[in-house]
């Protein structure tokens, strides 16, 4: 099998070592650029299997120019486009310019090597299949409650409640459906929250479990931070069009259920301190 050959286009010098380095450790022909002009020269007079961008060289969405050449240049080379935070309109542009994925910054060494090793696999995508956040969430539920668990174990404050993995994340489940049914509802924002008895059961089971005011506040916390990671991850498959109407969906949604919880946890709190 012929070694793949790697266009790698970053003006930073140091990921462009580093890129290079990780690339050729595992078999991988690297030729590097430090700016769009480069860059050019080089898709105009060499042929390579992978284009592997930054998308900011310095300005925002210059890797696309790069996308676009070899895309002219080589339409069966592979393109995937490094980002540290993508703006909106340059990531729906980049997906418009038929690049093959979105890869976000910093990335894991094996995850990079996996990705581009399966596009290889399958060649340029020309179309790309685009989903719901509904969807994506659903999808991904199993891999964010994980995540949202290991977020959880690093928190010594919510650890000094011991509890198995099983009742700590008994509430996700049904969270996702909620969300899942926020989403799909497609009320304007500010609509009154969609009520959930989950949420009030899981405020009632907190308190009773040990956890305070505050260690919920903190575990509500992280679940918002891991479902924004979630949607990071798979930003190439996301509709740009409804990304920010969605995410403050989610974020309305997670706040509406902690607040639902809240109240079922301090009314039970009050209770307890009627007198008999």
């Amino acid at each position: 099998m012929a070694i793949a050959r790697v266009l790698v286009v970053d003006d930073n010098e140091a990921i462009r070592i580093s890129l290079a380095t990780i690339l050729e450790q595992h078999g991988f022909e690297v030729t590097c650029a430090g700016d769009v002009t480069e860059a050019l020269k080089f898709i105009s007079s060499e042929k390579y299997d992978v284009l592997l961008s930054d998308l900011h060289m310095p300005g925002a969405g210059d890797g696309l120019t790069v996308v676009s050449a070899m895309r002219h240049a080589n339409p069966d080379a592979v393109t995937l486009i490094l980002s540290s935070f993508p703006e909106m309109s340059a990531a729906a542009n980049a997906i418009l310019m038929q690049t093959d994925e979105i890869l976000v910054k910093p990335m894991n060494v094996l995850d990079l090597i996996d990705a581009i090793t399966q596009r290889l696999a399958k060649g340029p995508q020309h179309r790309r299949k685009v989903e719901s956040l509904a969807t994506i969430l659903v999808r991904t539920a199993e891999d964010s409650i994980a995540d949202w668990y290991e977020g959880v174990e690093k928190e010594d404050i919510l650890m000094e409640v011991p509890m198995s993995r099983e009742s700590r994340c008994k509430h996700l489940p049904q969270l996702f459906r909620d969300l899942e049914r926020r989403l799909q509802a497609f009320e304007p924002l500010g609509t009154k929250e969609l009520k959930s008895e989950s949420a009030s059961n899981h405020g009632l089971e907190r308190r009773r479990q040990g956890y305070t005011a505050a260690m919920m506040v903190e575990e509500s916390r992280i679940f918002q931070v891991t479902i924004f990671h979630t949607l990071q991850k798979n930003l190439g498959s996301i509709d740009f069009s409804v990304l920010l109407l969605g995410v403050m969906t989610i974020a309305d949604e997670v706040d509406s259920q902690l607040s639902q919880a809240m109240k079922s946890y301090i009314a039970e709190s009050v209770q307890d301190a009627l007198p008999v």
